[in-house]
This record gives structure tokens, sequence and C-alpha cells, in this order.
């Protein structure tokens, strides 16, 4: 047994190497010179539709609003990866890290927008009355052959049974990090049973109507306390980005917590933290979004350039500068790293103000993730099976969050990543085959005066 879970967990190490990063980097890399640089060309636009008419009432049909659409994306892309997978990629790829976790992140925004883009244009109605959609329902209808159908089935299936591990080893960070303020893991565990249960079953209104007061809460306690960290290390902050750019482009030698790393590690481990980040190719924000109300697809999809300024470009470099302007990089060993933002609020604020801050947000990441990924599996039971089976499949992740409190995830954790990519692998060859209806609909969108007007 142990020799089968270890060629399992060299597959997927060898999987996640270069071949994923080509499939998700590479491909975004094609939208984004098929779409004509969109998302440099529009990005002012986009930051006004998105920042700027955040709570302007929408136009069009769909359930809830765009802004609460962003929110429930928001809310699975916000992890705790965001506190604690940052400094993992300074320690192991240097600072350079930070540079290409931005250029992939730019670059994946085209696979975002492409995605929620198809959502929307083949999103249907529910059983309730709720627009539902998806990779599940562009792979299905969109590819006229039984190609299209298999991917569908292949994406749908596996989202349902990835979704498992994942929201156990959600909950097991969860309990781990209560645990080092004394909070007990069967409270952990209860209250995140119960959370969970009552907002999922409420469906998307519900969790939207959550997410929208959730999110922007615990994506700003951090970031303030992060930017706080920053103003008392002000006379450090132009020696940080120093060394982002520097060493993007070049070697930097192991000191404390950095174990030396060289170019390909910085391309290597920044390039993975810019793919984790902001989900951009995995096919879960467009199930989010498909239920927006919205007047055409490429407005709501402005939404995806959004997620990815807000989960990339603010919240993993504030960690990425706390990390660097606080010099805790230099003090804690490489294999801590994860440990790195809280020692920097703990070094400021106090190991209970400043460790109870990094514990709260990371407890609401993981509540609001497990919320929302909860909600991804149900529609994808309901697609494949139907509503009744849909409801079963919450129970089944209500006790995948028990398992993840008190163990027994182990065998189950081993298989993550190789689950992860039997969900991007057809939704990639989905959003390539069908990259030329996104192009139609983005010339449509920006070549009418009905839809885009740059002087509102």
């Amino acid at each position: 047994m142990e020799g089968f879970v270890n060629a399992i967990i060299n597959f997927s190490n060898w999987l996640w190497g270069i071949p994923m990063l080509v499939i998700l980097v590479g491909g975004s890399l094609f939208l984004t010179i098929k779409l004509g640089f969109f998302q440099f060309k529009y990005f002012p636009y986009a930051m006004r539709e998105t920042f700027g008419k955040m709570f302007k009432k929408p136009e069009g049909e769909g359930t809830i609003s765009p802004f609460q659409a962003a929110t429930a994306a928001l809310a699975s892309t916000i992890g705790a990866s965001n506190i604690v997978g940052v400094p993992v990629a300074i320690a192991f790829g240097g600072p350079g890290a930070v540079f290409w976790m931005w250029i992939v992140a730019l670059i994946a925004s085209a696979a975002k927008f492409s995605e929620i883009v198809l959502g929307i244009r083949y999103r249907e109605k529910n059983e309730e009355g709720e627009y539902v959609g998806g990779p599940m329902y562009f792979l299905k209808n969109g590819i006229k052959s039984g190609l299209g159908k298999a991917l569908s089935v292949i994406f749908s299936f596996f989202l349902m049974i990835e979704i498992i591990p994942s929201i156990a080893t959600q909950a097991a960070s969860a309990v781990q990090t209560a645990g080092t303020i004394n909070i007990p893991n069967w409270v952990t565990g209860s209250l995140l049973v119960v959370l969970v249960g009552l907002v999922v079953f409420g469906g998307i209104k519900r969790i939207a109507s959550f997410t929208e007061k959730l999110v922007p809460f615990m994506a700003l306690l951090y970031i303030i306390g992060g930017i706080i960290i920053i103003i008392v290390n002000i006379t450090e902050l132009p020696r940080a980005i120093g060394l982002i750019f520097k060493h993007a482009f070049t070697p930097i030698a192991a000191t404390g917590g950095i174990a030396g790393a060289g170019i390909a590690q910085a391309i290597r481990w920044g390039t993975a933290r810019g793919v984790y980040s902001n989900e951009a190719g995995m096919g879960t924000a467009p199930i989010a979004h498909s239920s927006a109300v919205t007047d055409h697809p490429v407005r709501q999809a402005m939404w995806g350039i959004f997620e990815i300024v807000v989960d990339t470009l603010i919240v993993c470099t504030v960690t990425a500068l706390i990390v660097l302007v606080s010099g805790v990089y230099e003090l804690v060993p490489a294999d801590q790293a994860a440990s790195m933002p809280a020692v920097a609020f703990q070094q400021l604020l106090g190991n209970n103000l400043g460790g109870g801050i990094v514990t709260v947000s990371i407890l609401l990441f993981v509540l609001s993730t497990i919320i929302v990924i909860a909600y991804y599996g149900k529609t994808q039971a309901e697609f494949l099976f139907g509503a009744t089976f849909s409801n079963i499949m919450v129970i089944v992740y209500l006790i995948a969050i028990v398992l993840g409190v008190y163990g027994g995830i182990e065998f189950l954790y081993n298989f993550l990543d190789i689950l992860l990519a039997t969900i991007i692998i057809p939704n990639m060859i989905g959003l390539l085959l069908l990259s030329n209806e996104v192009k139609d609909l983005k010339n449509e969108f920006f070549s009418n005066s009905k839809y885009y007007n740059p002087a509102k």
C-alpha cells in the first residue's frame, strides 16, 4: 500500500510540474493573444465596471447581483493559501517569485474571462427557477459532438468528488489554526458544520447574501493589518520592491528563510502561486457567475478580472510585502515559511493580537471557501443526477468536514492534486475549442454602443 501511495505522490508531483503549467499558462497565453490582449487594453474600463459600479443596480436577467456573484467566487479563491502559500513561494523561489506571480495572474485573466463569458452564454434555469451554469453546461452544449458531452461529465463528476478531500483539508487547516488559540477541535468542527449546512442548503441566493458581507470584511481585516505592518516598516519598502524585480531575473543566495533560488525556481514557484491563487482555468468561477444578473456575458466577465486584482494583485501582494519589509524571511527557516506572516504580525502587535488577526483571517477564509466549494459540488451533483441527489452530496460534504477535524483524510489527500487536474484539463480544452465564440462575444460587446460606452 505504501508503494502505491508513493507512486501516486510522485505522479502528482510530476503532473503539477511542467505539464499542468503548460496547460494552464500556455492555454491562457493563447487566449490572451487571440483576444487581442484585452485584459491590458481594457483594464481601466474593467475596473470602472467593477470597482466603480460595485453597488449599481444591474440590467438584464439573472438570480443574484454581479457583485454577489463576484464575492461568491472570491470566497473560494481568497483562502488560507493567500496567507501561507505566498511566503512558501518566496522561501523556495526567492522574492522574484512575486514578480512572476503577478505576470501569470495578468495572463490568466484571459482564461477566467473566457470561462465566465461561456458560463453566461450557455447557462440554464434549474428546477427551482435559478440560473445555473459552468463548464459542465458550455462543454455539453457548446461543443457539438460526443466529445463535449464526455468532457462535461468528466469535469462535473471529478469536481463533485474532488471537493470531498478539498473540504476535509480546509477543515483540517481550520482546526489546526484554531488550536493555536486553544479552541477545541469539536467546537471549530461543529461551528463549521452548522454554518456550512445552513448557508449551502439555502441555495445560491443565501450563499450570495452571506458572502457579500463576509468577503469584504475578512479581506479588509487582513489587508488593513498588513498595511499597518508595511507602514511601520515603510523604510524597507523600496528595498523589498527592489528584491522582487531584481531576483525575478537574477538568482538569490540562501539566507535565513530563503533556501536559495535561481531564475527557474522563481518562475516555477511564482507561476504555481499565480495559478493556485485565483483559480483561473479551473472552471469553478463561472459556476458562481452564471447566476448573475447581466445584459451581456462580457460585462459579467469583467468581474473575473476584478477577482484576480483583489485576490492576487492585492491580497497576495500584501502578504509578500509583509514578509519582505518585516524581515521575517531572513529569520524564519524555509521549512517553516508558512508561519512567516503570523510571525510578522506577532512582532508588531504581540502574540495575542497579532496571532489573533492571522488566526481569525484564516478561519474566515476557510469558512468562506468551504461554503462556496460545497455549493460548487452541489451543482455538479444536480447536473449529473438531479436535485434530490445534490442534497445528499451536501450531507457528504458536511461529513467531510468531520473527517478533516478528526483525521482520516491522509489517503484522500494524496489524490487531491490529481483530481484537480482531471477538472482543469477538460475545462481548458473547452476554452480553447470555444475560443472563437469568446472572441466573437468580446467583439460584439466592444463594438456596440448599447453595451460599451467608455465615456460612462
